[in-house]
């Protein structure tokens, strides 16, 4: 085999294993997606309470049913202005390999069905997302959906955050890095 054939053997894997279904929702006027298995729940308006002294995209944390959760505001992790809460705005609830989350969205768009081969890979662009942060890019319904990778998304550093501000400890842990 030749390696334009071995790269693009590796590119049709790499798009079967993302299709599968998602979970779309809105940043301001972009549509993104995230893998239903990592999605626990949605949630509506609820309070949230902030943490002192912790990165800017930490909005504070919620009480789910006796447990804390912390709650990451997306816009403004990707450089956007901040999530204003209104009547759509949504908790989405995420289990990462490392933690138990919310993410906070303005709203929440519907569970679709992405196929291979209307997933290509994240092209080169400029923008507030960092293309590490993308599984590929989702083409349905004459829409275009930006799926996210919720393990890339959140760093190491947003985890010890989360995990100090979902403990209440409200110190800001980039300073203990």
């Amino acid at each position: 085999m030749n390696n334009a054939n071995a790269v693009k053997n590796d590119q049709s894997a790499n798009a079967d294993s993302r299709a599968g279904k998602y979970l779309t929702f809105f940043l301001a006027s972009e549509e993104y997606g995230v893998e239903i298995l990592k999605v626990q729940e949605i949630i509506g308006r609820m309070p949230i309470t902030p943490v002192p002294l912790t990165s800017r995209y930490i909005r504070g944390v919620i009480n789910l049913r006796g447990k804390i959760h912390p709650i990451m505001d997306l816009k403004i992790k990707f450089g956007m202005e901040e999530t204003q809460i209104t009547d759509e705005t949504c908790i989405i609830v995420i289990k990462t390999t490392s933690m138990m989350m919310g993410i906070l969205v303005d709203k929440v768009s519907e569970v679709i069905n992405i196929a291979s081969g209307d997933i290509e890979d994240t092209p080169s662009f400029g923008g507030d997302v960092n293309p590490e942060y993308l599984l590929g890019v989702g083409k349905t319904g004459g829409r275009v959906r930006l799926l996210l990778d919720i393990e890339k998304v959140i760093t190491a550093s947003d985890i010890i955050n989360m995990k100090k501000a979902a403990a209440g400890e409200g110190k800001d842990a980039m300073a203990e890095l």
